[in-house]
């Protein structure tokens, strides 16, 4: 999926294309999903592709939602040496937006993995009759 900036200003807020386009950050805890506990999947924040099943969120205390993995073929890991340091930034496969990024410190999890993601980043679908709504 490929849109002019142009187009993905008119279609996002600002906070979501500072996040999504720019590569932004949203401060940690102040995400409205991440305290989302209703079965569902998780999409895209800019084109609705479906990122993670809620069973693979977990509370990792980060201040951002996390999940230990991703559907297959559903995100791309990039290199990002920005700040100082060597992380593995996740983007939307679909689209190309920044999410978040992955980490490798989440021991209690079937992968290891700890991928940290935006709530602005994404949108959530719940299972129609979920027992947690």
């Amino acid at each position: 999926m490929e849109l002019t900036d142009e187009e993905w200003r008119e279609r996002l807020s600002p906070e979501a294309y500072r996040v999504l386009r720019e590569a932004g950050t949203e401060r940690p805890g102040s995400g409205s999903l991440l305290y989302e506990n209703r079965a569902g999947t998780y999409v895209c924040g800019a084109c609705g592709a479906e990122l993670f099943d809620g069973g693979t969120k977990f509370d990792s205390g980060c201040g951002w939602p996390s999940f230990y993995e991703a559907k297959p073929r559903s995100v791309k890991m990039l290199v990002d040496e920005t700040h100082g340091m060597t992380r593995t930034e996740v983007r939307c496969a679909n689209c190309g937006s920044h999410l978040g990024h992955v980490f490798p410190d989440a021991p209690q999890t079937p992968t290891g993995n700890r991928f940290c993601m935006n709530s602005v980043a994404l949108g959530f679908n719940a299972t129609a009759g979920s027992l947690n709504d």
